[in-house]
């Protein structure tokens, strides 16, 4: 018999809401341990009430935020995974309109944040022999599209970097995945785009099924316990009325 690795831990990063909670949700069924990580303090104890995991309040591009958590990880037996979650879009001007401060904060959480948390915990997924980083970019990071540059830019570059990650750490048995969304509906990412309710309802309009926070966890959940061997590159997944992202299908109400 094969012998079962003893760890099954993951810190989730942007857990507060939308995919990242889901994805708590999903990895707690199993019986994993998980450290769900946002900024949000309250919604994060509302998870940990609801599912077992433990909450920790703290921002991915601060640097002593992530010290801090890598701290207290450590402190409570450490992890075998890393899930980068958290990320956004911010407007969705063309680049002659582009507001600097908009771009700026893609490339803190998507870009930034990603390589901060994962520079952190390297050694610590090494050490552990089976370590698994997955990072959740975009179908906005293989294919650019008008009045998205700005999100484009961000998640290229964090798609470049997951696949400079696989490339470095192979040789410590490192797996590396990469999922990559389509059109998902949660509660949250277009609002926080678009900036008013009005106009984030408009992205989902007559879209038949859009993909769910669920749907995107469930993915989440099955490439990371696949057996370790077993590394799932890149993952791209869209709702079937979506072919690519300049082809979507509206139905009129």
């Amino acid at each position: 018999m094969t012998e079962e690795k003893r760890t099954k831990a993951a810190v989730v990063t942007g857990a507060s809401t939308g995919i990242g909670e889901a994805t708590v949700r999903a990895l707690r069924a199993e019986g994993w341990t998980v450290f769900a990580v946002a900024r949000r303090a309250d919604r994060l104890a509302t998870l940990a009430d609801a599912t077992g995991a433990t909450a920790i309040a703290a921002d991915i591009v601060d640097d002593e935020d992530v010290e801090r958590l890598l701290a207290e990880v450590t402190n409570a037996g450490g992890i075998d995974t890393l899930i980068n979650i958290a990320g956004g879009a911010r407007g969705a001007d063309r680049i002659a309109e582009a507001k600097t401060e908009d771009w700026e904060w893609m490339f803190d959480v998507n870009v930034l944040g990603t390589m901060k948390l994962t520079r952190a915990f390297l050694p610590m997924l090494r050490a552990c022999g089976e370590g698994t980083v997955l990072n959740l970019t975009s179908t906005a990071g293989l294919a650019a599209y008008e009045g998205g540059a700005g999100y484009n830019a961000a998640k290229f570059a964090q798609h470049a970097l997951t696949g400079a990650l696989r490339l470095e750490e192979v040789e410590n048995n490192l797996r590396v995945i990469e999922v990559a969304p389509g059109l998902v509906q949660t509660e949250e990412f277009a609002l926080n785009r678009l900036g008013d309710q009005e106009a984030a309802g408009k992205v989902y309009q007559g879209v038949e099924k859009p993909l769910t926070a669920g749907d995107v966890a469930d993915v989440v959940r099955y490439a990371v316990t696949a057996p370790h061997h077993v590394n799932l590159d890149q993952i791209v997944i869209r709702p079937v009325a979506q072919a690519a992202n300049y082809k979507l299908i509206r139905k009129q109400g």
